[in-house]
Protein backbone atom coordinates (compact mmCIF):
# COMPACT_ATOMS: atom_id res chain seq x y z
CA UNK A 1 0.00 0.00 0.00
CA UNK A 2 1.43 3.33 -1.10
CA UNK A 3 1.45 6.10 1.49
CA UNK A 4 2.67 9.66 1.22
CA UNK A 5 2.59 11.61 4.46
CA UNK A 6 3.20 15.36 4.39
CA UNK A 7 4.21 17.42 7.38
CA UNK A 8 5.61 20.83 8.19
CA UNK A 9 2.76 23.12 7.24
CA UNK A 10 1.45 25.88 9.46
CA UNK A 11 0.89 29.59 9.89
CA UNK A 12 3.77 31.90 9.06
CA UNK A 13 4.15 35.64 8.60
CA UNK A 14 5.01 37.13 5.20
CA UNK A 15 8.74 36.85 4.59
CA UNK A 16 9.00 33.78 6.78
CA UNK A 17 10.08 30.24 5.99
CA UNK A 18 8.71 26.73 6.27
CA UNK A 19 10.07 23.33 5.35
CA UNK A 20 7.63 20.70 4.15
CA UNK A 21 8.43 17.00 4.27
CA UNK A 22 6.80 14.07 2.52
CA UNK A 23 7.65 10.58 3.71
CA UNK A 24 6.87 7.81 1.25
CA UNK A 25 6.27 4.11 1.82
CA UNK A 26 5.07 1.27 -0.35
CA UNK A 27 7.12 2.41 -3.37
CA UNK A 28 10.71 2.14 -4.49
CA UNK A 29 11.43 5.76 -3.74
CA UNK A 30 14.70 6.02 -5.65
CA UNK A 31 13.01 5.28 -8.98
CA UNK A 32 10.02 7.52 -8.37
CA UNK A 33 9.56 11.03 -9.69
CA UNK A 34 8.47 13.27 -6.83
CA UNK A 35 6.49 16.49 -7.01
CA UNK A 36 4.95 19.16 -4.84
CA UNK A 37 1.62 20.66 -5.87
CA UNK A 38 -0.56 23.24 -4.18
CA UNK A 39 -4.20 24.23 -4.30
CA UNK A 40 -5.48 27.56 -3.07
CA UNK A 41 -9.19 28.10 -2.27
CA UNK A 42 -11.20 28.44 -5.46
CA UNK A 43 -8.22 27.66 -7.68
CA UNK A 44 -6.97 24.63 -9.57
CA UNK A 45 -4.20 22.49 -8.21
CA UNK A 46 -0.86 23.63 -9.65
CA UNK A 47 2.61 22.17 -9.86
CA UNK A 48 5.08 23.86 -7.54
CA UNK A 49 8.25 21.83 -8.04
CA UNK A 50 9.46 18.44 -9.19
CA UNK A 51 12.53 16.26 -8.69
CA UNK A 52 12.74 13.29 -11.03
CA UNK A 53 14.55 10.05 -10.26
CA UNK A 54 17.11 11.12 -12.86
CA UNK A 55 17.89 14.27 -10.91
CA UNK A 56 16.02 16.78 -13.05
CA UNK A 57 14.55 19.61 -11.03
CA UNK A 58 11.93 22.07 -12.16
CA UNK A 59 9.86 24.68 -10.38
CA UNK A 60 7.06 27.09 -11.15
CA UNK A 61 8.06 30.62 -12.14
CA UNK A 62 6.10 31.97 -9.18
CA UNK A 63 8.39 30.22 -6.68
CA UNK A 64 11.76 30.32 -8.46
CA UNK A 65 14.44 31.72 -6.21
CA UNK A 66 12.28 31.22 -3.11
CA UNK A 67 11.40 27.51 -2.95
CA UNK A 68 13.82 24.59 -3.19
CA UNK A 69 12.89 20.96 -3.67
CA UNK A 70 15.23 18.23 -2.47
CA UNK A 71 15.06 14.52 -1.79
CA UNK A 72 16.76 11.97 0.42
CA UNK A 73 16.47 8.55 -1.18
CA UNK A 74 17.82 6.82 1.94
CA UNK A 75 14.97 8.27 3.98
CA UNK A 76 12.39 7.99 1.17
CA UNK A 77 11.54 11.63 1.79
CA UNK A 78 11.11 14.68 -0.41
CA UNK A 79 11.34 18.20 0.99
CA UNK A 80 10.19 21.65 -0.02
CA UNK A 81 12.10 24.50 1.57
CA UNK A 82 10.00 27.64 1.26
CA UNK A 83 11.59 31.01 1.93
CA UNK A 84 10.36 34.58 1.53
CA UNK A 85 6.79 33.38 1.79
CA UNK A 86 4.02 35.59 0.46
CA UNK A 87 0.29 35.65 1.23
CA UNK A 88 -0.35 34.27 -2.25
CA UNK A 89 1.57 31.12 -1.28
CA UNK A 90 -1.32 30.23 1.04
CA UNK A 91 -2.66 26.85 -0.07
CA UNK A 92 -2.87 23.18 0.75
CA UNK A 93 0.38 21.60 -0.37
CA UNK A 94 0.31 18.06 -1.72
CA UNK A 95 3.06 15.55 -2.32
CA UNK A 96 2.81 13.47 -5.49
CA UNK A 97 4.73 10.39 -6.57
CA UNK A 98 4.89 9.10 -10.12
CA UNK A 99 5.72 5.42 -9.74
CA UNK A 100 5.59 3.21 -12.83
CA UNK A 101 3.44 5.84 -14.54
CA UNK A 102 0.86 5.82 -11.79
CA UNK A 103 0.28 8.88 -9.63
CA UNK A 104 -0.13 8.79 -5.88
CA UNK A 105 -1.11 11.67 -3.60
CA UNK A 106 -0.65 12.55 0.02
CA UNK A 107 -3.40 14.02 2.16
CA UNK A 108 -1.99 17.54 1.99
CA UNK A 109 -0.70 20.02 4.52
CA UNK A 110 -2.04 23.54 4.99
CA UNK A 111 0.30 26.50 4.59
CA UNK A 112 -1.08 29.89 5.59
CA UNK A 113 0.93 33.06 5.10
CA UNK A 114 -0.60 35.94 7.00
CA UNK A 115 0.30 38.70 9.39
Amino acid sequence: QVQLVESGGGLVQPGGSLRLSCAASGIIFSISDMYWYRQAPGKQRELVAGFTNGGRINSADSVKGRFTISRDNAKATVYLQMNSLKPEDTAVYYCNANYFNKGYWGQGTQVTVSS
